[in-house]
């Protein structure tokens, strides 16, 4: 709900959150880790974590939108442009440019400073990250791995090129289906009484 209510002040969309969910007796944030995919997945890789998830493929290129707001730590990314491959080399997929912008900002072995993941927009809910991913300017190796699958790339390309963006409606619809991932059902676990605090 707050993801939900965070997007909405952004500009995004707003859509009803199944509430309920029978699994609220521990909360554990380390455990999130897990079941997100790395900055440095390939599309094989990120196809079989939202398979996995019962998520789909335009599950996948839709949730990725997500990185149309925030910040990363260049620690995330700095491989990409100092080690791509343990080779000592920049990834050729990253524009040239921006490569260069971004070697400005994060110096090799940099752990502490952040850049905007959809630079000029991060802080609005937009298709530009589309934009970028297209222009091979997304930050994160995932992010350029869209556009080595047809039906990701196809939806990209979709998104950054028309004025009746879909992403907004997509995104609700997609971040729907993932709050449903696990749902316990029947007498297992319980309801939270209050969703902040275990019970």
């Amino acid at each position: 709900m707050v993801t939900r209510d965070a997007i909405a002040m952004i500009h995004g969309p707003y859509w009803e959150v199944p509430t309920g969910r029978r699994d609220g007796r521990v909360s554990i944030a380390a455990e999130t880790f897990a079941n997100l995919p790395p900055p440095f997945a390939n599309i094989t890789l990120l196809r079989q974590r939202f398979a996995a998830k019962g998520l789909s493929v335009k599950d996948l290129v839709v949730l990725s939108g997500g990185h149309t707001i925030g910040t990363s730590h260049c620690s995330s990314f700095n491989d990409r442009l100092y080690n791509f491959t343990g080779r000592g080399i920049t990834d050729p997929k990253l524009d040239s440019n921006y490569a260069v912008e971004l070697k400005k900002k994060c110096k090799p072995g940099d752990t502490k400073t952040v850049v905007e993941m959809d630079p000029g927009s991060f802080k609005t809910f937009d298709e530009d990250y589309y934009t970028l991913v297209a222009k091979r300017r997304g930050l994160f190796e995932s992010d350029a791995a869209l556009l080595d699958d047809e039906e990701t790339s196809a939806y990209v390309h979709l998104q950054s090129a028309t004025h009746a963006s879909t992403f907004a409606k997509d995104f609700a619809e997609s971040m729907v289906k993932m709050g449903q991932i696990g749902a316990l059902t029947g007498k297992a676990g319980e309801i939270r009484y209050h969703c902040a605090f275990a019970n």
